[in-house]
């Protein structure tokens, strides 16, 4: 039997819940039709979606027909809740589509169709409420082959214009339809499942009227995946079940998932203890699921919805986004870091809603689809959590690109750090976001470094210099940097790449960019003067008028911030007789860049969490220097962007008898020994030499680091947060980390913890996967056993401690070991993991 995922999509109020009542009757997997006015439809379980009538939730139900297990999952309709649809394609095989018969493709009708087609999902056609007088299917079908595709073909008479329209979208097809007269199911089905045909049937799910004879195509028009045998899985919901237990909703794309199986956790690894299969409200266990099924786990805690499982990668943003931000305003005795969490629990929950904590004004802030979404998150955070809050300040979500292209330089040397990074920033086409990339040569900057900086590139929303707001559609290439062999850190190289990009943003031509609705507005006659004279007003584009008996019907797209109250305008002015509809069409030019811009009054020189600036060092002390001011300071020529051959910028006056020079001394070589390759001499990068100096006695053999347990808990924030909940959990946390570090670093790791006020307690030495944990003895603190440790370690090997104490840190130095602060050393870590992860990957293959 063939195994199938397939999806239900459909502009709110096609009757999409009222046909999966009919696809589940007609299958016989329900005895009785509910219905959604009734409060009593099988996939609408939450209270939240009966009393609304919406659908807000994707949720699952199983149909078995003679050669075929469908797992249906129902998805909103609404456009305030299209993310959590969007997150529902990665998982499907085939898709319906709904189509309402007295409306025809509507505009969120064809924002659903780009999102299947970005996807790749085929999918069947069922045009509903065809037992209205309204609704005209010869109109209906030339209306889905204009707007959709002329693929859409009436599956409903298999007659010789059937067989035509079939040949006419392959040139196989036809050459099989003219030799044999028609063509075959197999190459139908092979047809649907490459989205070259569209099945399209015409009935009534209220009257469950053609559904046997569509639930029959999708029994024989469906082609099942093979799914390779190493397991992988898809995750595209979270959610609670009714006792508050976390559910990972996900498709298996690969193998098989058992109970018991360990799975990767975020930065850990947890067991799969239960595997549900749901239909409806009800679910079955199982101890196994295979790939092509869709079922929910209980045991993973920190997986997200478009999380990669096994060999399936992480999925990218979506392309739908949240267009609207609100201050939260708590108004009951809930305290802030209470409130921020369940936020970022409804998050992880949520795909169309983002969480923003301004650290600075310490308040929360949520991005949000719509004002629908918003009095949905209420009622949630009432009904669950049992908070009360208000949301305020409602704003449009800006974004910020560029015009011309710029290089963007950032350099970081404080005393013992040092990093360079040269970015060109070039525009990129609209919608497509933030791409990556580097071209620069490996001789010229380690490949390591390279992947760290990209790393650093992604890892952060960086911010436009207009009004604070996130970039977009912009190119950045890594195209040149500067380790130094004993000074650089990770950490060196974000604080050069932050600064790159926002030196770039400095220079360039911003844009500020606005979100926009595509609309259809249908209204009588008689108000389409007072419509257009509206949307002349609010800048819109939009194609003449159509009419539509005693109706006109406008179609455009315009601002999101002009459009997002004007449906009130709308049944005011028409006296309810008026219809709105929107879907996101994406960013584009802001119409009143000026005044936003001055409105926000946002000062990009002022922020000092984005400084475009960089820090150089001069006799041995770091000194800023302004963004405007670096290319006269940097240790790389430049290259000017504006140039196809990227002519080569003159180096700064004080480098350039330098490089001189060494050009000299090199040509001199090669015409004495010949043409040779070598490393060009940088003479700005202190060489190892290895000479000893008399007198002095160098310390070779392994290294030790001493770590400060709860000094680097409290000093990484994830682990504090963990530490506010549980101490032991943020303990066993850290070990774990520290342990995959060894693993790489393969260095003697003794990791300190503070036994201080424990009464009674005795100095305990373990071995953990090797490492040496401490735990210090009744009044001995962590910072007298780790400088009398260092002392006698110092004497003979190269001694580092990892602790942001500074007192602790200048005794430790006096005995001469070295110190690095926890946040350093957690850029140190962070990058020793990456080349785990590298190795692992490169093993697999």
């Amino acid at each position: 039997m063939k195994k199938l995922v397939v999806g239900i999509l459909a502009h709110v109020d096609s009757g999409k819940t009222t046909l999966c009542e009919a696809l589940l009757y007609k299958s016989g997997e329900i005895s009785n039709l509910g219905r959604v006015d009734h409060k009593n439809a099988y996939l609408d379980t939450n209270s939240i979606e009966k009393d609304r009538g919406i659908t807000i939730f994707s949720k699952q139900a199983i149909i078995n027909l003679e050669n075929t297990k469908i797992s249906l999952l129902d998805t909103p309709g609404h456009v305030d809740f299209s993310a959590e649809t969007e997150r529902v394609l990665s998982c499907l095989d085939y898709a319906i589509l709904v189509i309402s018969g007295s409306e025809g493709v509507q505009s969120h009708t064809q924002t659903l169709w780009r999102l299947l087609e970005s996807y790749g999902v085929p999918a069947f056609v069922f045009v509903n409420k065809m037992d209205l007088i309204s609704a005209d299917k010869q109109k209906i079908l030339t209306d889905l082959k204009q707007k959709l595709s002329d693929g859409c073909i009436d599956f409903e008479n298999k007659n010789d214009l059937f067989f035509e329209s079939i040949a006419m979208q392959e040139n196989d097809l036809l050459d099989e339809y003219l030799e044999n007269g028609f063509v075959c199911d197999e190459n139908i089905k092979s047809a649907i499942l490459s989205r070259n045909i569209f099945p399209c049937f015409f009935g009534s799910a209220l009257k469950v009227e053609k559904i046997s004879e569509f639930l029959n195509a999708l029994d024989n028009y469906t082609i099942q995946k093979k799914y390779p045998d190493e397991f992988g899985a898809k995750v595209y919901k979270i959610s609670d079940d009714e006792k508050g237990k976390r559910l990972t909703h996900l498709k298996i794309t690969g193998g098989s998932l058992k109970v018991k199986d360990i799975l990767p956790d975020g930065e850990n690894e947890s067991k799969i203890n239960e595997i549900r299969v749901y239909s409806g409200a009800k679910y079955q266990n199982v101890q196994e699921g295979c790939a092509g099924e869709v079922c929910a786990v209980l045991g993973l805690s920190d997986s997200f919805c478009g999380m990669g499982l096994g060999f399936e990668e992480n999925s990218s943003s979506l392309i739908l986004e949240p267009v609207f931000t609100y201050s939260v305003k708590i108004l009951d005795n809930t305290d802030l870091t209470t409130a921020l969490s369940i936020f970022k629990k409804l998050e992880q929950e949520e795909t169309q809603m983002n969480v923003v904590f301004n650290e600075r004004l310490q308040k929360i802030d949520v991005q949000i689809m719509g004002d629908i979404q918003l009095e949905v998150l209420k009622r949630i955070l009432c009904d669950r959590f049992n908070i009360s809050v208000e949301f305020e300040d409602g704003s449009i979500i800006y974004k910020e690109t560029i015009k011309n292209t710029v290089e963007g330089v950032g350099h970081y040397e404080p005393l013992r750090h040092y990093a360079e990074v040269h970015l060109l920033l070039e525009p990129n086409k609209r919608g497509k976001g933030i791409e990556i990339k580097a071209d620069c040569s490996f001789d010229t900057l380690d490949k390591n470094w390279q992947r760290l900086i990209l790393t650093h590139i992604g890892e952060k929303t960086h911010l436009g210099v207009l009004t604070g707001s996130p970039i977009t559609d912009i190119k950045i290439t890594l195209i040149n940097g500067r380790a130094h062999q004993k000074h650089t850190e990770g950490g060196d190289f974000r604080q050069a790449t932050y600064r790159a990009i926002r030196q770039g943003l400095m220079q360039a031509h911003s844009v500020l960019l606005e979100p926009y609705y595509d609309f259809v507005l249908e209204v009588p006659i008689e108000n389409s003067g007072k419509a257009l004279t509206d949307l002349d007003f609010m800048g819109a584009s939009f194609l003449p008028s159509e009419q539509r008996g005693d109706a006109t019907v406008i179609k455009g797209y315009a601002p999101v911030s002009k459009l997002r109250d004007y449906h009130k305008s709308v049944i005011q002015y028409t006296h309810g007789n008026g219809r709105l509809s929107l879907s996101f069409k994406g960013y584009d030019e802001c119409k009143n860049a000026d005044e936003i811009v001055e409105k926000i009054g946002y000062d990009a020189e002022a922020d000092v969490e984005n400084t475009p600036d960089s820090v150089f060092c001069t006799h041995g002390a770091g000194y800023l220097v302004k963004w405007n001011e670096v290319f006269e300071k940097m240790h790389i020529p430049a290259f000017n962007p504006n140039k196809d051959d990227k002519e080569l910028i003159v180096a700064p006056k004080r480098y350039q008898k330098l490089i001189a020079d060494e050009e000299e001394l090199l040509k001199i070589f090669e015409q004495t020994y010949g043409k040779i390759k070598r490393k060009v001499h940088n003479p700005l990068k202190t060489e190892k030499h290895n000479q000893s100096y008399k007198g002095k006695k160098v310390i070779s053999g392994p290294e030790y680091l001493l770590i400060d347990g709860y000094n680097i808990i409290f000093g990484w924030e994830k682990l504090k947060e963990i530490a506010l909940d549980n101490l032991e959990i943020a303990r066993i946390y850290l070990i774990d980390r520290i342990c995959n570090y060894q693993a790489m670093k393969k260095n003697n790791v003794i990791l300190v913890f503070d036994a201080y006020k424990v009464k009674g307690a005795v100095r305990e030495i373990e071995k953990h996967h090797g490492i040496t944990v401490v735990y210090t003895k009744e009044a001995e603190t962590a910072d007298v056993y780790i400088e009398k440790t260092s002392t006698e370690l110092a004497r003979n090997y190269r001694v580092r401690v990892a602790t942001s104490d500074n007192l602790e840190q200048i005794i430790v130095f006096g005995h001469g070991a070295h110190r690095i602060s926890a946040r350093e050393f957690l850029e140190e870590v962070e990058m020793f993991e990456d080349k785990m992860r590298k190795f692992i990957e490169e093993n697999r293959e």
